[in-house]
């Protein structure tokens, strides 16, 4: 038995973590300069599978690390600790137009990770691995609470802290795929705050959209204020894509809604408000009636509002903003033009005279999704427009690479600017104790 030599060893740590934390892959115990294959495979709460690899050298000592050595091939190049993450994409053969969505929050994104003898590039689930491992990546710390909404009309769900509180409050606005999208707010409150996301689609059965009301978000707001768990001159508004145009609408024009902060992910301005919260549902019939397609036959919808109109009538007033905005931009987003709205938004903020509020966050290559980091680039998918039920596939931009780089600053400097802005004690990150 003493001569046995150990089989090859892969270990990922931490093997439980947040999503927005980096974890540490190693193999060891393999001869050294050997040609290996990492692979990570996840199925996703639609059953699809996703998967990503990489190939490496190991060095003197038999050993391949995933930080600090070079991917030579595969889904991903060069040292990216977290590359067999964010280059994630269906198998060969999949369905068309997936995106991978976290729907159940209170259970944690398994990833199973393998390594295999030489540089491959397909057969991994017919092949027998070297090693396995597998992480567990949540988006609730522990601790943290998830409750249900349903007064004043309003759909949506809390995510709370631990602790007595008050913490900062965040009502999360997501878009025009509507739904009820949980995510980006569990993963808010595992780092201290309480937020809400919201439901606001889809169209009732007699196709009127109750949810885009100026007055369903001012109680969506007023029930985030009133939580006794929230400092109530503390609450911040983060919007995606339609969700960012409602908080510039609200943060602009709303009597009501007082907001210390807003995060806008690729949205903008380019409606007035009264156009926004109450006649959306006309305007997204009329996007959908005749758009351009890619090569592909992927919806494009970026040039709908271009030019910028000139007439303030189309546009929000943001020259009333009042308190710090950040706009987080994808200068490759094929959805909306993100781009040129803040260019606008910046010079009639300037104008104004508070364009010292305002933040832009731009970003090469990046598409529309920007959402929480080491999550893959979903460049088209499904989408089902809301007014008329029709499937399409939209184009929503960005490149694996610049587009996972993006999502890792911007995330960053989002925490940093919510915990400038909503700070207290209890702001700080809690993923420690995963």
């Amino acid at each position: 038995m003493s001569g046995l030599v150990p089989g090859p060893l892969l270990t990922v740590r931490p093997s439980r973590g947040l999503v927005d934390e980096k974890f540490e892959m190693v193999v060891k115990k393999l001869p050294p300069g050997q040609e290996v294959t990492l692979y990570a495979l996840h199925q996703s709460e639609d059953s699809d599978y996703w998967e990503a690899f990489g190939h490496y050298i190991t060095d003197a000592q038999g050993a391949v690390s995933v930080a600090e050595d070079v991917s030579v091939g595969g889904s991903y190049l060069g040292m990216e600790p977290m590359g067999l993450l964010w280059s994630l994409r269906p198998v060969p053969g999949s369905r068309t137009g997936l995106r991978l969505r976290k729907m159940d929050v209170c259970s944690p994104m398994l990833v199973h990770i393998s390594v295999h003898r030489g540089h491959i590039s397909q057969g991994f689930r017919e092949a027998t691995p070297l090693a396995c491992a597998v992480a567990k990546r949540w988006y609730m710390a522990p601790g943290v609470r998830r409750v249900e909404v349903r007064e004043k009309g309003v759909k949506g769900t809390f995510f709370l802290p631990p602790g007595p509180g008050p913490f900062p409050g965040v009502l999360d606005m997501w878009g025009g795929g509507g739904g009820l999208v949980e995510y980006r707010s569990a993963l808010l409150a595992s780092h201290g705050f309480v937020s809400m996301a919201m439901e606001y689609l889809p169209l009732d059965k007699s196709g009127t959209n109750v949810g885009l009301t100026i007055s369903y978000f001012e109680n969506a707001f007023r029930i985030v204020q009133e939580h006794p768990l929230v400092a109530a001159d503390r609450i911040a508004l983060f919007g995606l894509s339609l969700g960012a145009s409602v908080s510039i609408a609200l943060a602009a024009s709303s009597s009501d809604v007082h907001p210390r902060c807003c995060v806008c992910v690729n949205g903008g301005h380019i409606q007035s408000t009264d156009m926004l919260l109450k006649d959306t549902v006309n305007e997204i019939k009329k996007l959908t009636l005749k758009f351009p397609t890619d090569e592909n036959n992927h919806a494009i919808w970026r040039n709908s509002i271009l030019p910028i109109p000139d007439d303030p009538s189309q546009k929000m007033n943001v020259g009333k903003i009042k308190c710090p905005i950040m706009l987080i931009v994808g200068l490759d987003d094929q959805n909306w033009a993100s781009a040129e709205c803040a260019e606008d938004m910046e010079r009639m903020m300037k104008e104004a005279g508070n364009s010292h509020l305002l933040t832009v966050l731009s970003y090469p290559e990046a598409g529309h999704l920007i959402e929480p980091p080491f999550t893959p680039l979903i460049r088209s998918s499904n989408f089902i427009v809301q007014t008329t039920r029709e499937k399409v596939i939209l184009l929503w931009g960005g490149q694996p690479k610049p587009h996972a780089d993006a999502q890792e600053d911007s995330w960053r400097k989002t925490l940093q600017f919510l915990q400038t802005h909503l700070y207290q004690r209890h702001s700080a990150a809690i993923g420690s104790k995963l």
